[in-house]
């Protein structure tokens, strides 16, 4: 499917605008609805082009600024060291409740959008996808995507670091998709096993994912990218989201 031109829309959050980038399917319509979460580096160009993936195969895709509390409207931070010690450092300086209330504040916007059937799933990489694991808390959200969540492990997003995401999993009435790189230092073995025990303990709906790949694998820029993976993985993805939120209308 081809795409409309993207809309930039302010959402109303508890701690201000929130900027968010919404790409849909030219044809008219109504098309399940995503969630789309951002790296830590905010909405960059391999964001905006997987985004563009995932909406050109048949769905309302948000991406909300994650930090747009502390950053001017339109930031993107760069793949470099000092991107990353900026989003780093924000990631745990915004509180859970915050996150949380984005997360409900864009699930409501799509909801209500008129190209939107009211079926809403979930997507995210690195931080996105600890973010939408926290998405899949909400009964909104009928199905989540995963890929290599961080700190999900640890339990350590937000200020405090000390996030109950894990421990809330019972919680979750949807289905999860959890991607993983095994040559991921970020989430290694012992923090897999973790999450898996878990989820399973919980009674949680998911399938489970580990590849031969490094953290970011999905991200076209750099040398993490690993475009087989890309492909395999995105189109288990959109079939995913395709049988757990049915198709456009």
């Amino acid at each position: 499917m081809t795409l409309r031109e993207p809309e930039i829309v302010e959402i109303k959050t508890p701690s201000g605008p929130m900027r968010t980038k919404v790409l849909r399917p030219a044809d008219a319509g109504t098309y399940p609805g995503l969630l789309f979460h951002s790296e830590i580096f905010q909405i960059t160009g391999p964001i905006q082009r997987t985004a563009a993936f995932l909406a050109g195969h048949g769905f309302v895709v948000a991406i909300p600024e994650i930090y747009h509390e502390f950053l001017p409207a339109g930031t993107v931070l760069a793949y470099d060291q000092s991107g990353s010690d900026i989003g780093n450092r924000l990631k745990v300086e915004k509180a859970i409740h915050a996150y949380d209330a984005d997360n409900k504040a864009v699930l409501d916007f799509l909801d209500q959008h008129e190209a939107c059937t009211g079926r809403i799933g979930s997507f995210g990489p690195c931080i996105g996808g600890h973010l939408t694991y926290r998405a899949a808390l909400l009964p909104e959200v009928s199905a989540a995507a995963c890929f290599y969540p961080t700190d999900l492990h640890k339990h350590t997003l937000g200020l405090g670091m000390n996030d109950d995401s894990l421990a809330r999993a019972a919680e979750i009435h949807g289905e999860l998709m959890m991607v993983f790189g095994r040559q991921d230092p970020h989430v290694p073995a012992d923090g897999r096993e973790l999450i898996y025990k878990t989820l399973s303990a919980s009674g949680v709906n998911f399938t489970w994912h580990e590849v031969n790949a490094a953290h970011a694998f999905l991200r076209d820029e750099g040398l993490r990218y690993d475009a087989e993976l890309f492909h395999q993985l995105l189109g288990i993805t959109v079939d995913f989201f395709r049988r757990v939120l049915g198709k456009p209308k």
